[in-house]
């Protein structure tokens, strides 16, 4: 009964705890060159601090929301600007590994959810939603609500 309760919780929660294994898909490495998205740029882009791009796939980050692009007030604009170099540079600093919780594998727009992580040099795991929040100016996302940058 206990284990089935925290199934449940960390289910309900899709962004506050890391699912187990058995509860993830299989991990996709990845490896390549991240430019920022538009006409013309590379397989690998960036298009925000919190989503990517993988040839025509859409990834989002789960754990985390940060700045529009599209901004609604010059201090978001910033905002955005630096989380979208953050997290560029975080992809760009070498292979990563990508998993998805098995019940919830897209959001609403058609972009895919994962977690995203590399295990570095030093055998230490670095989750990029932490990583994010302490250094690219990302908040903790949980899903629904979320608050202005403005």
């Amino acid at each position: 009964m206990i284990a089935l309760a925290t199934i449940s919780y960390i289910t309900a929660l899709p962004g506050a705890y890391e699912p187990p294994a058995f509860l993830q898909s299989e991990p996709e490495l990845i490896s390549g060159t991240f430019t920022r998205c538009g006409k013309g740029r590379g397989y690998y882009c960036v298009i925000d601090g919190d989503t990517f791009r993988i040839g025509k796939r859409s990834i989002r980050v789960v754990g985390i929301d940060t700045a529009e692009v599209d901004a609604q007030c010059p201090a978001e604009a910033e905002q955005a600007e630096l989380s979208t170099a953050a997290l560029q540079s975080w992809l760009n600093r070498g292979s990563f590994k990508m998993t998805a919780r098995i019940d919830e594998p897209t959001d609403r727009w058609g972009r895919e959810l994962r977690i995203v992580k590399r295990i570095e040099a030093d055998q230490r795991v670095s989750r990029l939603a932490d990583w994010m929040q302490t250094e690219g100016g990302a908040r903790d996302y949980l899903g629904g609500w979320r608050a202005g940058w403005c």
